[in-house]
Formats: C-alpha cells, sequence, structure tokens
C-alpha cells in the first residue's frame, strides 16, 4: 500500500514507476496489493522514492511516509475507504465496458445464424439490469446491505440496541 500512495503522491503512473525503478510494471502491482516486495525490489524503489528501505518495509504494519512531515503514521481510515470506493467505481466501469463490447458481439452472432428470431435481447436485458444495479450500488443510490445494515446486523447479534 506504501508504495501506491507514495507513487500517487507523485503523480505517476504504474509504468512511470516501473521504468524509473527497473521493475516490471507486473511486480509493482503486486507490491501495490500488498505482497511482500525482495530486497533488490526494496532497494530499487527506495531509490526511486529517495527513502531508505526501512522506511519502505514499515508498509507490513500498515505505516505510510509522509513526505512533507518525513515521519512514519497509520494509513488513515480515510485514505483506506478512499481507495476502496476508486475500486469499486474501477470495478463498475470495467463491468460497463464488458458489456458494451460483448453485447453487440452476440447481437451480431445472432443475426448471422438466425435472423429470425433474436435471442440476444434476453442477455442483453438480464445482464443490463445486473449493471443498472452495480451502478447504483456503486454510486450510492442503494445502500441496501451496505455499512449500515452491517452495523445494525451486528448490533443485533450482540443484543445491543441502537
Amino acid at each position: 500500500m506504501i508504495v501506491k500512495k507514495l507513487r500517487l503522491q507523485r503523480g505517476w503512473s504504474q509504468e512511470q514507476l516501473s521504468q524509473l525503478s527497473g521493475l516490471s510494471i507486473r511486480t509493482i502491482q503486486r507490491l501495490e496489493k500488498g505482497q511482500t516486495p525482495g530486497l533488490e525490489s526494496l532497494k530499487s524503489l527506495a531509490a526511486v522514492f529517495e527513502l531508505s528501505v526501512t522506511d519502505l518495509q514499515g508498509d507490513t504494519n500498515m505505516t505510510t511516509y509522509d513526505i512533507d512531515k518525513k515521519s512514519a503514521h497509520a494509513i488513515s481510515l480515510e485514505e483506506q475507504l478512499a481507495f476502496s470506493r476508486v475500486r469499486k467505481i474501477k470495478g463498475f466501469y470495467a463491468h460497463l465496458i464488458q458489456y458494451s463490447v460483448i453485447i453487440p458481439v452476440l447481437f451480431g452472432i445472432n443475426l448471422f445464424t438466425n435472423p429470425s428470431y433474436i435471442w440476444a435481447i434476453w442477455p442483453m436485458l438480464g445482464w443490463g439490469i445486473g449493471l443498472v444495479v452495480h451502478g447504483l450500488r456503486v454510486f450510492g443510490v442503494i445502500k441496501l446491505f451496505g455499512p449500515e445494515w452491517e452495523k445494525r446486523q451486528v448490533e443485533k447479534q450482540l443484543g445491543r440496541k441502537l
């Protein structure tokens, strides 16, 4: 997580960090997802970020390096939530792109193989409903089974009143 935060603070893409550090993009992706880096990877990243290897190793206990204050502190809950929201939005857009590519292909197959019956409308409608629900949940319109519901259920299971 610290690698991602440091990269984003500098406004670099994963490709740019890969070029600067000499590591592969896949390695950068793995490190940003929490995989433990090897010593050589740590050395390369420490050189690029102008930090010591020990500052980068602090990531194992969820610490991060603040460039302005030059001190280690815990990654805030707000930052974790922001990363989570961005991942959910990214997932929705990936879903939308898949839908936008596959549905026309299904219609093409349908029209090529059996133009008398338009069966491709059924996957379009079913998947479309799923896509709409996904979008409504990601953008906060539908809050069914969201954090508030989970909190109420936990309190209910513990026998506490809200």
